[in-house]
Formats: C-alpha cells, structure tokens, sequence
C-alpha cells in the first residue's frame, strides 16, 4: 500500500532553517509529481510546492516562493523541502502528497509540526 512518512519537525526562531523529508513507498515514485501542503490551526490546508517526476518541474505557492526549494531523490523514493527564511506565519502541520493511481487518488503522509517562533 502506498505510504508517505514525514520527517523534520522542528521549532526554529524566525529566520532560521529546516529540512523536511517524506520518504515514499507502495508505488512507483519516479511516474508521480509530489507536493507538499500545510495547514495552520484554524486554516484550510493550503499547496505550498509541486516537484514533477523528473524534478525538471516546480511550482510554489506565493507566500514561499524565494524561500522554500522543493526536490526529490528518486534513487531514494524521497522528497525534500527545504525552507529558508522562515516567519511566524510558516508555523503549521507540513504533510506529503501524491496524487496516485488511475484512477486517482491522493495519498497523505501523517504530517509533520514546523513552529516557528523566538
């Protein structure tokens, strides 16, 4: 079965530095396009970085853009984003996505807590 685990979490003052990692399993890696989402208490969860099957490909949402760099292993069936600069208002539960399978269907990794704060 397909399984995404998160890795990573961390409390950083504002400014500072982290890796996250999502380690993939249960499906062929290097045929999907990966992203990562967050969600803040109180909020919707919301796309923050597509990387395509080659990493040839991605996208970020706006309010990270500059800041975060999404990658992928594919030896490694891994995905990483590395975020940079972080505010206060990055603080929330990152999770791993894909989107896998015909039809498709979105997969979750459990999420992962980044607190941002001094």
């Amino acid at each position: 079965q397909v399984q995404l685990v998160e890795s990573g979490r961390g409390l950083v003052q504002p400014g500072g530095s982290l890796r996250l990692s999502c380690a993939a399993s249960g499906f062929t890696f290097t045929s999907y396009a990966m992203n990562w989402y967050r969600q803040a208490p109180g909020k919707e969860r919301e796309l923050v970085a597509t990387i395509g099957r080659t990493a040839v490909f991605t996208n970020y949402a706006g309010f990270v853009k500059g800041r975060f760099t999404i990658s992928r292993d594919n030896g490694k069936n891994t995905v990483f984003l590395q975020m940079n600069s972080l505010k206060p208002e990055d603080t929330a539960v990152y999770y791993c996505n894909a989107n896998v399978g015909r039809p498709r269907i979105d997969y979750w990794g459990q999420g992962t807590q980044v607190t941002v704060s001094s």
